[in-house]
């Protein structure tokens, strides 16, 4: 499963005739398209020299959120606002709203984004702790594979927002946190009230849009 834990709750083609020879055009091959599990560090390393925003938002219909992405977690940060490009977190949704403790997004049944996700053949993040970005009220952090997952690799396409008032420090060097909510604080209040199934998925889908502001 991917996300963070709440350990204090304790988840043969027949010719007929001849045809015309039909030239196929070779499709165009975008830049990004050479990401893989095995070039994740150069590329984003390259691409965040490329693409030094910092500043996001998400719109949803309860309200904005804007974040700030962290320039001391480099790959994170880069591979937030590569995904934000692509158009990857368009029509995914806020999947998990966990009261008092975080709401997750990144993800949906969309057939469209488990595409882009074979696309780049599911890599993943090497984990970019830092002792000063800890799990406080509002932080952003990547959610994770909690199984089997010693070395704490992030999940590149999935989200959480730390909306628990005191924080979710048992977190803390088990997560990368990598960005904090800069406003928007009400809407995330708003949407961790809503009615949810025992899987804590929204009952009524939150659909989000992420925007690069800045």
């Amino acid at each position: 499963m991917i996300q963070c834990d709440d350990k204090q709750k304790k988840k043969k083609n027949i010719l007929l005739k001849k045809e015309k020879k039909v030239i196929q055009k070779k499709p165009v091959e975008k830049a990004w398209d050479s990401l893989n599990k095995k070039n994740v560090i150069p590329f984003f390393t390259e691409y965040g020299k490329q693409n030094k925003e910092t500043k996001v938002k998400i719109t949803t219909d309860f309200g904005e959120i804007k974040l700030r992405l962290y320039n001391d977690t480099p790959i994170h940060r880069a591979n937030f606002i590569f995904l934000t490009k692509i158009g990857y977190f368009t029509h995914t949704e806020f999947y998990r709203i966990a009261k008092n403790f975080v709401i997750q997004g990144g993800n949906s049944e969309d057939f469209g984004k488990s595409k882009v996700r074979y696309k780049y053949r599911n890599y993943v993040l090497k984990p970019e702790f830092r002792k000063h970005r800890r799990h406080t009220y509002g932080v952003l952090a990547a959610a994770k594979e909690t199984d089997n997952n010693p070395n704490n690799l992030s999940n590149p396409f999935e989200f959480y927002i730390v909306q628990s008032k005191s924080g979710a420090h048992h977190l803390n060097n088990l997560h990368t946190v990598f960005g904090e909510v800069i406003s928007g604080y009400s809407t995330m209040e708003k949407m961790s009230k809503v009615k949810v199934g025992p899987d804590e998925w929204p009952i009524e889908d939150i659909k989000m849009k992420v925007e690069i502001i800045d």
